[in-house]
Order: C-alpha cells, then structure tokens, then sequence
C-alpha cells in the first residue's frame, strides 16, 4: 500500500510539474493568418490576425520604440490606393519602469486591418511584410519578418480564403517542430491524467470486479485473454472517439479561437471550479442510470461484443471520477491544434486501459495490489486541490478583456491559499466528510507533505514581485509593488563607481552601443575574440537588444551587484550583440544565413542569425561563456534574478576556462 501511495503522490506532483513548464528554445509564439473582404465599389479591407501563446505578448504599433513596434510595409503598386492606415484591435497599456514610457501590447489575439481600393478593371497582387517583435515575463524575441501576399483582388473578385504568409523552410520546420513537441508533452500529460485516474475511488475499486467478469464469462484462458485484449482496445476506441468527435465538430477555427475570448475562458475556469468542488465531494457526476444499466445488459452476452460493452460500462460507471480529467483534458486541447483532443484521449485511455487489460490478462498479479480504502479519497482531494490551482490561469484572459484589476500578487496568494490546505490536509488536520481519520504519517504521505508547503515557501516572495518563472504562465505581467526593482534601483545609486575593464583597442559601433555600469567591452564578435585572445581572458557573449525590458532587468538586479560587476570587469571580455538594431553592415560584412538562406545585411539580424545557428536560441537575454574557439565552457544562462546563481556562473566559467 506505501508503494502504491508513493506512486500515485509521485504521479500527482508530476502532473502539476509537467503542466507549468515550458518545452523548447527555439520559440515561435505569434502565428500570423490572411484573409480580405470585398467592401464593394472595388474597395477591400486586408485583414491581418495574429494568434499569441501565453503568456507572450506582441507589441502594438502604437509605441515610441522602433522596434518594438508592429511594423507593417506595403509594395507599391500604381493600381492599388491605401486609405488611411492599418488599424488595429484594442490594445493593453501600461507603464514599462525600465524605459520609463507607457506601451501597448496583445495578449492571446490581435487584428490589424488596413483598407485599399483597386483602380477599375485591374487584378493585383497586393504584398508586403510585418516586421513585430514578442516578449514575455522572462525573455524576449528578436524582431521577425514575415511576408505576405494578397492574391487576386480587384475586377469585382471577392477574396475571403486566408492567404498564406511566404515563410523560409526554416521557419516551417521550427513551426512543425514546435507543433510536435507541444503534442508530444500533451500526450504525456494525459498519459499521466489517466494512470492517476485509475487510482480515484470509482475506478480503483473496479479493478478486481472486472479480472473476476472475465475469468468467469470465459470457457478457457485464450478466451478470456482475448476479452481482455479487446477491453482494453475499446476503451482507448471510446474516450479517442470522443477526442475525434471534438475535433470533427468544432473544426480548427473554433478549436483556436476559444483560447482567446474571454467569454470560453470564464466558462473554463468554472469548469475547472465544478471539477475542483467534485473532487472535494460537494457532489458527483452521474450520468443516467438507464444508460448504464443497458450496457451492462449488453455486456452480460459474453465474447467480444460483450468485453466491448463491459469497455463502455466501466466508462459510464466511473464517469463521476474521470469526468474532471477527460473535462480537463478536452479543454486544454481547445487551446491548441485541431488533433490535439484526439492526442488527448488517447493518452489518456491508454494510461486508463493498461492496469484493466494486464491484470485482465495475469490475473495472478491481483493479489498483490493494496485494498480500497480511505487513501483513495486522500489522492481525490489532492487532484481537487491541483485542479483549482491550474484553473485560474483561464481567469487571466477575462482579467484583462475586462480590466478587473486582478493584479499578479491576487494569482499569488491564491495559490499560496490553496497549497496551504492541501498541506495542511495532508497532515489530517483538514478532513472532507468522505475522508477516513489520519491516526499517523506514513512516509511518502510526509514527502508529499514537504514537497507542497516547500512550493508555498517558493511562492511567498511572489507577493514583493519575485518572477516565480517556474509558473510565471499561470500569473500576469503585471505588478502593483516590485521590491526586487526598487533594490535594483538603490543597488545601481550605490555601485555607481566605474569599474576597472581592460579592452585592446576602441570598439567598433561604440557609437550608437554601449555596455550598463561604466563596463567596457565589445559588440562585434571578431573584434571581441581577437582581444580575448591578446589579454587571455574567456568571454562572455551577451545576446540582448535595444528594446529587450528582461534585459535592462537583468541589468538592473544582477549585473549591478558589486561582486557581479568585479568578474564582469576584471575576468572577461565582453561581447554584447545586440538583435535588435537595423543599422545596416558594410557590404563586406554581409552573411548567408545557414539557418533560412538570406543575406543578412543589418547587425541586429546578423547577430540574431549568429545566436540562433550557434546556440539554437532564439530569445533573449541569453548569456554564454565561451574559450577562444567559441567552445562552450558552462551552460548558459537566461533570465534569473539570482546573483548569487550568477556569479557562480562567472566563476565556474573562469574556472574551466583555466583548466583549458
């Protein structure tokens, strides 16, 4: 029974874990669609729709900085007249203190239009690029470049079909990848859903009544290995079924869209709110009785048609268990691509079916399972407290849709809240009327224990603007009081006295770059490496930009600390790309990407191209500590507020750095 209960509180903080975490390095959060309306009077409206991951963020037109400003460019064309500018959809304002302006930006979704009229009797091709730029809480990403091109329109033609962006192979691949990527985690995740599923009080307790059912119905061990096989086929038919309905009724249209508005977004945070009160036992999920008992009927006729029905039986029977997780599930995959409900349940089905069919199939394992009994609940209550927890990230569309003002410190001591009892719960001194009484702790009941009030600990600086990145994508960006900024601010007042860096030679583009805290250092590669080489000292690459805000944060709070800036100063050269700048290159210093296949003609993109090929990081800040060959001598760093992480990191570099 212990190994059993280490297991499911194992799978259960797994579960949470995989959920808050983030895959991949190469990011592609914006997905950009085409479509145009015909107005009439050979008028047309072009409109541009622009889809965004949570929690990132694309940047409005409507801001001082170049970038990050949206940026939309349009080929000219004698036959084509703009009328007035591309408009856009409502944006969020608010106050950036490391630029010290107010920006705009699109959480989820934006949409720009810009209307045109078409001389008479002329049939163009209407194309441009957007270049935008998208950051999170922790990071940002280069300015991007896309094409586009509206095809056909004019001569009375209305065009409502999407036209499809020109994208380089890379860009596909990374998008494909991604996309895999994203699957593969959901299905692990549901993977997981339907193992803990298995071991909710309406499921577990089935287990032995179903090895029974099939060891009796059958005349031999083949028949009856059979049954087993196609009982654990159907159910993996019956709940992919269901994912394949959703996505067969909904289509890929609406499956993106309800990630967007905050109408679906409210009713999924009561979902997960109805799910929560169900785990807790306020009450249960049943589906009619007369469904149920016709199954049963079914399955009582033996064979293959009657393990199918006995599949279908234990769906309906556990239905008020496993209606939370299939909810979760299916809503989830809403919020993602059109197969995604299918992935879903099959992972979960999978998960749900194995235990039935093996135990179906060596019926002697039975004996060594624990019994049913009051622990079953105990895994009930947690999922409970889980499920309310990750719930409320639905909450933050409609936050700012309809400006509540819920501030990030709210999310936080929610969570705070919510852990707490389930701590406080897991000790027994919190008891639901279904729990049996806690006379004493086992042991993985007491890791469990600690692992959940550590996580409450971790959450309590989120309160005074800690990033909390580990769920920085359930929270939002905005923060009502940020001590860590306002010791920043008192940190950079007292370290303001320059610090001792030794460089070769005058750095190229020292005219328009320049490094924070009186540092010196270099912002062309070559340049860099050939002086690092001359003083002997390891570089540090640091991939940044003009209108990267996690950046100037770092800056701020981590490069300003004193022991920060002595290794910074005295143990390196500095070689500061910046990603972002359009300051065109000598012709000579122009580079074919390998990555997309273009000539990089401006240092911001040259730099990014660099970053992305070498490292296959796209975001920024992003720190890397090399030798003189460009090997890598730790594992770079991205956006942590720790100095003491930093600093560990400068001297674990110079360290190796001297082993070499």
């Amino acid at each position: 029974m212990k190994n059993l209960m280490k297991k499911t509180y194992i799978l259960t903080l797994l579960l949470a874990l995989i959920s808050i975490s983030g895959i991949g390095q190469i990011f592609e959060p914006v997905q950009w669609s085409f479509s145009s309306k015909d107005l009439g009077n050979n008028e047309y409206e072009l409109i541009f729709k622009a889809e965004i991951d949570e929690p990132w963020h694309l940047y409005s037109q409507k801001i001082e900085m170049q970038p990050p400003a949206t940026l939309f460019t349009f080929e000219e064309n004698p036959a084509v007249e703009f009328i007035g500018i591309v408009e856009e959809s409502e944006s969020i304002e608010i106050f950036d203190p490391n630029f010290e302006i107010m920006i705009r930006y699109f959480s989820h979704e934006a949409v720009f239009t810009q209307k045109i009229k078409i001389a008479e009797n002329a049939l163009v091709n209407v194309k441009g690029s957007i270049e935008f730029m998208s950051c999170d809480d922790a990071q940002c990403l280069p300015p991007t470049d896309i094409e586009f091109e509206f095809k056909d329109l004019g001569n009375g033609t209305a065009s409502d079909a999407a036209n499809v962006p020109t994208a380089d192979d890379a860009t596909e691949t990374s998008n494909s990848e991604t996309q895999d990527n994203s699957l593969w985690v959901f299905f692990f995740i549901a993977l997981m859903s339907g193992f803990v599923g298995v071991l909710t009080p309406c499921v577990y307790p089935m287990i032995p009544m179903t090895v029974t059912f099939f060891m009796n119905s059958s005349k031999n061990k083949i028949q009856a290995k059979t049954n087993a096989m196609v009982y654990g086929l159907s159910i993996i038919v019956i709940y992919t079924f269901i994912g394949v309905l959703v996505s067969v009724l909904f289509g890929s249209d609406s499956i993106k869209s309800v990630s967007s508005h905050w109408i679906t977004n409210t009713i999924f945070f009561l979902l997960f709110a109805v799910f929560a009160a169900s785990f807790f036992g306020l009450f249960e999920f049943v589906l009619p009785s007369k469904l149920t008992n016709k199954s049963d009927q079914q399955a009582d006729k033996g064979g293959i048609i009657g393990a199918f029905f006995m599949a279908l039986t234990l769906v309906l029977v556990s239905f008020s268990c496993t209606a939370p997780f299939v909810g979760g599930i299916l809503v989830e995959a809403s919020t993602g691509s059109i197969i995604m409900p299918a992935v879903g349940m099959f992972g979960f089905s999978l998960a749900f079916a194995l235990p039935f069919t093996l135990l179906a199939l060596f019926p002697s394992w039975l004996g060594k399972l624990p019994k049913s009994g009051g622990w079953l609940n105990a895994v009930k209550v947690v999922l409970g407290f889980i499920i309310l927890a990750l719930g409320l990230k639905f909450l933050l569309v409609p936050n700012q849709a309809l400006g509540w003002g819920l501030t990030r410190e709210f999310f936080v001591a929610i969570w705070i809240v919510l852990f707490t009892l389930m701590g406080f719960y897991l000790l027994g001194k919190i008891k639901f009327s279904h729990d049996s009484d806690v006379n004493h702790i086992s042991v993985p009941r007491l890791f469990l224990v600690i692992a959940t009030f550590t996580f409450v600990v971790y959450l309590i600086p989120g309160m005074i603007g800690a990033p909390l990145k580990a769920i920085s994508g359930f929270l939002p960006t905005e923060s009502s009081f940020d001590l860590v900024e306002l010791i920043g601010k008192n940190q950079t007042v007292v370290t303001k006295a320059n610090p001792k860096s030794e460089i070769c030679e005058e750095p190229r583009y020292n005219d328009i770059f320049e490094l924070p805290h009186g540092l010196q250092g270099y912002f062309d590669y070559e340049q860099g490496m050939a002086c690092a080489k001359k003083l002997n000292k390891p570089i540090m690459l640091d991939f940044k930009g003009h209108s990267c805000t996690n950046c100037k944060v770092m800056e701020k709070n981590v490069w300003s600390d004193p022991e920060v800036l002595k290794r910074l100063s005295e143990d390196y050269v500095i070689i500061a790309l910046y990603v972002d700048d359009r300051t065109d290159l000598a012709e000579a210093d122009w580079v074919t990407s390998k990555v997309d296949g273009k000539v990089k003609k401006t240092i911001g993109k040259k730099n990014a191209d660099f970053q992305v090929e070498k490292y296959r990081v796209n975001a920024q800040p992003y720190y890397v500590l090399i030798d003189h060959e460009g090997n890598q001598l730790v594992e770079p760093r991205a956006f942590d507020l720790s100095v003491s992480g930093f600093v560990d990191f400068l001297d674990r570099g110079k360290a190796e750095f001297e082993k070499r």
